[in-house]
């Protein structure tokens, strides 16, 4: 229970700092120290943040699985399979490089002051709203076998679905009417269909 407890902890900070650093003060701190970097330096600083939760998260639990039928063992690897695949299909409606921070770099234009992209609306995001997370809830979900991935994927999800409601306030506060409007006609996570139109 107390690493259950500490892990939770570790997924709040990583949650917080992440939330912190997308704030207008966060990104005021980034841009100033790292100039057109400044997405970069955001996204290096997330991934250095979420290899320490999860290597003291795994260090938390036993290194041991679940004995689970192979039907469900093969059920999640099926899962795990969909999402991938999910992800695969929902990137190609993002620019990576401008994902990443690369594109601003290479402009010399921080985040903030490059054009926004726009709002994606085909594709897997013709099915779901949030497309790359629901493909990562699948894998994760996929592949929690062990104490230690079913508390990874639990805490995971929760992140995903607190950042998820404050992902739609920036993205109607960015897009307004057209994302208000695309909200009301395509599901947040679980699609209605399995197919965009």
């Amino acid at each position: 229970m107390v690493s259950v407890l500490l892990y939770a902890l570790l997924w709040a900070s990583f949650g917080a700092g992440h939330s912190a650093l997308a704030a207008p003060l966060g990104r005021g701190l980034l841009r100033r120290i790292a100039g057109a970097g400044d997405r970069l330096a955001y996204n290096v600083i997330a991934m250095v943040h979420l290899a320490l939760v999860l290597a003291i998260g795994r260090r938390l639990f036993a290194d041991q699985t679940f004995a689970l039928p192979d039907s469900l063992r093969a059920l999640g690897w099926l899962a795990a399979a969909t999402g991938a695949v999910v992800l695969i299909l929902a990137g190609r409606n993002y620019d990576l490089a401008r994902f990443l921070g690369l594109a601003q770099l290479r402009a010399g234009t921080p985040d903030q002051a490059a054009t926004p992209e726009p709002l994606a609306t085909g594709g897997m995001n013709g099915v779901v709203r949030h497309p790359l997370y629901l493909g990562l809830l699948l894998i994760i979900w996929g592949v929690a076998t062990s104490p230690f991935r079913l508390a990874t994927a639990a805490a995971a999800t929760a992140y995903l679905l607190v950042g998820i409601r404050f992902e739609e306030r920036n993205l109607l506060r960015l897009y307004g009417d057209s994302y208000r409007s695309y909200r009301s006609h395509v599901p947040m996570l679980v699609p209605r269909r399995l197919w965009p139109r």
